[in-house]
């Protein structure tokens, strides 16, 4: 059956991953560096395109709001949500500096950006992750297996052994889902 097929191929990735130690510490260290941030008065931005612009947001709002424990909200923010501000860049300048122009604008010493890639080479997102870099942000890319041009750019780049986008997408939810446990267990 079709489902069943599928289903399998979304925990084959997943089972893949986890027998992938370097990646698994990836995890690990940017959840210790999120608590860190955290702890210091930072805060975490994230974004991507498309899917990825929808994990963005899905992962800042379980910072924001709760995951599963009742805490303060925390300072996550999606780079998507603004409207006005991806139109008018965008229109302004280019699409390619929708991330960037933000960043440079909110981004701070010892905050965590997180761009969220299936590809890895969304121009967007590497001027962002750049952008962030020049700030004194640590960098954190979720790509897929090759890392793509992201993968040359972050300080951490944690790759899903995939090159299928919705099994890569499948995968950075629950990695974005892992890492928001380990946030509150480390804080709360």
């Amino acid at each position: 059956m079709k489902i069943a097929e599928l289903l399998e191929e979304s925990t084959r990735v997943k089972k893949e991953l986890c027998g992938q130690t370097s990646e698994l510490e990836k995890i690990e260290r940017v959840s210790k560096a999120v608590v860190k941030a955290l702890k210091n008065g930072c805060k975490v931005v994230l974004f991507g395109n498309g899917g990825s612009a929808a994990d963005a947001q899905h992962i800042a709002c379980e910072l924001a709001g709760r995951f599963k424990k009742e805490r303060r909200g925390l300072p996550a923010i999606s780079l998507t949500t603004n409207t006005s501000a991806l139109t008018a860049i965008a229109n302004d300048y280019s699409y390619d500096e929708v991330f960037s122009r933000q960043v440079e604008g909110i981004v701070g010493k010892g905050d965590i950006v997180v761009g969220i890639s299936t590809s890895g080479n969304s121009i967007n997102v590497i001027k962002g992750m750049e952008a962030a870099k020049r700030r004194g942000a640590l960098t954190v890319g979720l790509t897929g297996s090759t890392g793509g041009k992201l993968g040359k750019v972050v300080d951490i780049c944690i790759r899903v052994p995939s090159n299928d986008t919705p099994r890569i997408q499948e995968a950075h939810i629950t990695i974005g889902h892992i890492i928001c446990q380990l946030v509150e267990e480390g804080l709360f």
